[in-house]
């Protein structure tokens, strides 16, 4: 498998302020990370681990109660910089591509990385899933990941705003635009001939 695409599925969960009025100095932090590595399909490596904050350690009442997260497992988790080196591997691996759903996780491990002075930690592509979902369908607005995946007719997998949870879903949804892309392309709409017996039509203006 080495030297295949490498595809990682990520989904981050962040600290929020607790109000629409952000203390100074507050940006979001990762507080969760869940990812999924595939390759050729095929899932074939997980990880999921709560992340220590560092400006705003303490988490607010509205973080925890809308991730129903408690301080003690973000107590518990990996220091940010250790993060960012586990990342770093998985994309010096192999080519790597970056699947998320939304533009926030990439905008925030990158002003998290800033604000440590880390590298960020991926070279190759990141592809935003929920702007190619849009795209495809023609939506005016981004969807939901969970709303585009019911969308199909499925559940998502586990908690949403779990981050690993979320990663997997946007694997499945993945899957799912991508047959779809690939049916598109290979069944060429039909033409007018096709959906009307021209035959029949010369019969009636023969009459």
């Amino acid at each position: 498998m080495e030297g295949e695409q490498q595809y990682l599925f990520i989904d981050f969960e962040f600290t929020m302020p607790e109000g629409k009025m952000k203390p100074e100095g507050f940006y979001p932090e990762i507080i969760e990370v869940g990812f999924a590595a595939v390759i050729n399909e095929k899932i074939i490596d997980q990880f999921s681990s709560f992340v220590l904050p560092v400006t705003f350690s303490e988490l607010t009442g509205r973080c925890k109660n809308f991730l129903n997260i408690s301080q003690e497992q973000v107590n518990s988790g990996m220091p940010f910089k250790e993060l960012v080196g586990l990342l770093e591997k998985y994309d010096q691996k192999q080519p790597t591509t970056i699947v998320t759903w939304g533009n926030m996780d990439m905008k925030v491990l990158r002003q998290n990385c800033k604000g440590a002075g880390i590298e960020f930690p991926f070279r190759g592509k990141q592809i935003d899933l929920s702007m190619e979902y849009k795209r495809f369908f023609g939506d005016q607005n981004q969807t939901g990941l969970w709303k585009a995946v019911q969308a199909y007719g499925k559940e998502g997998t586990g908690k949403h705003h779990r981050a690993l949870d979320d990663a997997l879903t946007t694997f499945n949804i993945f899957k799912l635009v991508e047959k779809d892309k690939s049916y598109m392309k290979n069944h060429q709409p039909t033409t007018i001939g096709d959906r009307i017996d021209l035959s029949k039509v010369l019969d009636n203006f023969a009459l």
